[in-house]
């Protein structure tokens, strides 16, 4: 199949090696304070030739934090600690932007400053049997504290500064992470947000403060080194919506004014089906939205080739492929074999299962 899927693509000021794009992968190795650990730097820079990566989600203060040794990007350490990633993946010819990312509700007080309750739009607790991934081991998630009025500005500024603290790491640009059921999304959908205020209620209020998040961000990046990452219609964390294609519509519709560079839209179920009970066609989205529309959730390379093919995607993300597959652009394009991800190594631990999975050249040396 005839594809460009390996050409280069402009990307607002960015010229990327080709369209695939390593998906933000949550993988707790930072080391205290939150910094991320060393040996950060090889795994991201083993990625490197993929067109653009996504950082793993960065916490943008503590109270953001809802899973055990996560990395932030508040305090000086931990902009030091990612700069030789930033670095790394610049010498090797790549580009990387930061996923800013406040989990609301998904936490748990032994993650959150003074050890005391996390934030949400509104006090709703889970209803699954989700668990809150501690040092000490998973813990039930507790129902969260309402934010007051008065303090979402206050959260906004946090995104602005960590935005701020993102470009003093040297990134090429920043994701809002604006889906999976964390503080933006709950306040997005109806089923967590349940305020009177401005913040509550119609499509305009509910999305007023992804709104305000963007507008911060694009003040300290400008408009063409920011993407907004959405999950229209997965249930993860226990988020739903009862009218996901006209609420995402709306904000696709309003997202718009920033002239973003682009749309990060999981389709369908994070990491489970791409068709959901109810339906929705994320090319809804595709066409209302004025950037480049990167799209994410279980492609291959058949989907992908298939996408530009038909043109229903301008980039592609490719999530746990990634993980095991550090030179996963050569294989796709060589159509050599994929190596296994091995399960119990994706969160927390040292190297293995981490930096150690082999390349087509480490396998080729080892035969010879």
């Amino acid at each position: 199949m005839s594809t460009d899927l390996f050409s280069p693509v402009k990307m607002g000021p960015l010229t990327l090696a080709n369209r695939i794009v390593m998906a933000p992968l949550t993988r707790s190795r930072a080391g205290a304070g939150d910094v991320p650990a060393p040996m950060a730097v090889t795994y991201y820079e083993q990625r490197a030739s993929a067109g653009l990566i996504i950082s793993e989600a960065t916490q943008i203060t503590q109270q953001g934090k809802g899973y055990a040794w996560t990395p932030g990007i508040e305090t000086a350490a931990q902009v030091a600690g990612w700069k030789p990633v930033t670095d790394a993946v610049h010498a090797k010819g790549g580009h990387i932007f930061m996923q800013l990312w406040h989990v609301g509700r998904i936490s748990h007080p032994d993650l959150q400053p003074g050890g005391g309750l996390p934030v949400a739009p509104s006090a709703v607790a889970v209803t699954s049997e989700l668990k809150a991934f501690t040092e000490q081991g998973f813990k039930p998630i507790v129902t969260p504290r309402a934010l007051e009025t008065a303090e979402i500005a206050g959260i906004v500024e946090d995104y602005r500064r960590a935005a701020a603290n993102a470009k003093a790491a040297g990134f090429d640009g920043v994701e809002i992470h604006a889906a999976n059921g964390y503080l933006i999304d709950q306040f997005l959908r109806d089923k967590t947000n349940l305020r009177t205020d401005q913040y509550g209620g119609s499509f305009e209020n509910r999305t007023r403060f992804l709104m305000e998040v963007t507008d911060a961000v694009v003040s300290v990046w400008g408009s063409e080194r920011v993407g907004v990452r959405l999950a229209p219609v997965s249930p993860s964390n226990d988020i739903a919506d009862s009218n996901p294609q006209a609420l995402f519509s709306y904000v696709v519709e309003s997202l718009n004014r920033f002239n973003l560079v682009y749309l990060h839209v999981v389709e369908g179920a994070t990491g489970g089906p791409r068709e959901v009970a109810g339906g929705f066609d994320p090319q809804i989205l595709r066409k209302i939205f004025n950037g480049l529309y990167m799209a994410n959730n279980g492609y291959d390379l058949a989907m992908a080739e298939a996408a530009r093919q038909t043109d229903t995607a301008d980039l592609i993300a490719f999530g746990r492929p990634f993980i095991a597959n550090p030179d996963l652009v050569e294989r796709l394009q060589t159509h050599a074999p994929l190596n296994a991800i091995d399960p119990k190594t994706l969160y927390g631990g040292d190297a293995h299962g981490y930096t150690d999975y082999p390349a087509l050249n480490d396998a080729q040396a080892a035969a010879e």
